[in-house]
């Protein structure tokens, strides 16, 4: 006979990263792409910024995290997973949504790179100007 565990399914983006998050109770077992987060994300602050939801709710070692990231860069994608975890607890318990919202992972960081304008060489800077 197997037991059931509960699986929770949310995702999280930010810039053009996309992060599908599966949270389970467990041992603290943080995998990104099959790989740890220590080992995924290059720079600890990149790690830290990834499970930082977790550490706002103390469940670091109570929940295991999956996700698969896809899209943007690594600052990118850890800013996804960490929105990911944020959704996928409040899904959990919704009693969670009020630290969560309070240290600020609820809102998706809307911040993306601005379009390059027609007739100018990036999205602000503007050819030189010549008088004559």
């Amino acid at each position: 006979m197997s037991t059931t565990a509960t699986i929770f399914i949310a995702t999280g983006r930010r810039k053009t990263a996309t992060a599908r998050i599966r949270l389970t109770e467990g041992t603290g077992k943080l995998t990104v792409n099959g790989r740890t987060f220590d080992s995924y994300f290059s720079h600890e602050n990149f790690s830290k910024q990834a499970y930082a939801p977790l550490l706002t709710v103390s469940l670091r070692e109570k929940i295991d995290v999956t996700a698969n990231v896809t899209g943007g860069g690594v600052a990118g994608q850890a800013g996804a997973v960490a929105h990911g975890i944020a959704r996928a607890l409040q899904k959990m318990n919704m009693e969670l949504r009020i630290p969560l919202k309070k240290a600020g992972h609820i809102k998706r960081d809307p911040r993306a790179k601005e379009r390059k304008k027609p007739g100018q060489p990036g999205a602000r800077k503007r050819f030189q100007f010549s008088k004559r």
